[in-house]
């Protein structure tokens, strides 16, 4: 009988075509099971808590695999071979044993993402932030935030035809922030749909430079028509931060 494990991750996702086993490409998927089964003698396959797009970084991923080895997260050692085996851009940050039928996907119960805005020209964010010359109205920008939890559909900042069931998510979080000369987007939500966080900040980005108002934003939930929002935010500035799950999907807590 094989046990279950979750790994968690960090990347920086700027050389990366995404989190997903893709071919002719290479992903984050690729080298963690090519890792994975290459330490521990046998074919690993992972299953990740979602699915990033080319150059999104994650703070904290997890994916979730099975192994006929025990004990796992009790090996110390692990994770420093793991990481010695990884580039220098993917981080595993820890492994917990959790139980059989658990999830890395379908068990989260939320996902937070944050988006930054770099307002000034800086040479350490190139690949990190989306450098915007010119103000942004912040106050409208959090009012079209707001306007997000009256709604639970969010066709219209999807990709289109994607392979989901329902574009239903609830939102917990939505604001924005400023850090000197940094914009930051703090949004949380039990499930996100495919390019919707990148999809909400540049039709806020519209809201903010006056090219949109709240109006406008409440009428382009409502087509339920990706055609209506506003560009895609580029990838570098959007980062997965937190992935939460229940205690009790855990054999031992830490």
């Amino acid at each position: 009988m094989k046990n279950r494990y979750f790994i968690f991750i960090s990347y920086r996702g700027t050389a990366y075509h995404g989190w997903q086993v893709q071919p002719n490409s290479l992903t984050i998927q690729e080298l963690l099971d090519r890792a994975l089964s290459g330490l521990l003698r046998e074919a690993i396959s992972t299953t990740g808590a979602g699915r990033t797009d080319t150059g999104v970084h994650a703070l904290v991923f997890c994916a979730h695999f099975d192994s006929s080895a025990a004990n796992l997260d009790s090996d110390n050692q692990l994770i420093f071979r793991l990481n010695r085996f990884l580039p220098k851009d993917i981080t595993v940050t820890g492994i917990r044993h959790v139980i059989s039928d658990a999830n890395a996907r379908f068990n989260a119960l939320s996902r937070t993402y944050k988006y930054y805005i770099s307002l000034s020209k800086d040479p350490f964010c190139l690949e990190s932030a989306w450098y915007l010359h010119g103000q942004l109205d912040v106050d409208k920008m959090n009012a079209a935030a707001e306007i997000l939890f009256k709604y639970r559909d969010f066709t219209s900042f999807s990709k289109l035809h994607t392979d989901v069931k329902t574009n239903n998510c609830t939102i917990m979080e939505a604001f924005w922030k400023e850090q000197g000369d940094k914009l930051v987007f703090t949004i949380k939500a039990d499930r996100f749909l495919r390019n919707m966080v990148r999809s909400i900040v540049g039709t806020m980005v519209d809201i903010g430079s006056g090219k949109k108002n709240l109006r406008d934003f409440e009428g382009i939930i409502e087509a339920k028509d990706r055609r209506m929002a506003g560009f895609s935010a580029p990838a570098k500035g959007l980062y997965l931060t937190a992935i939460d799950y229940p205690d009790t999907i855990f054999v031992r807590n830490l």
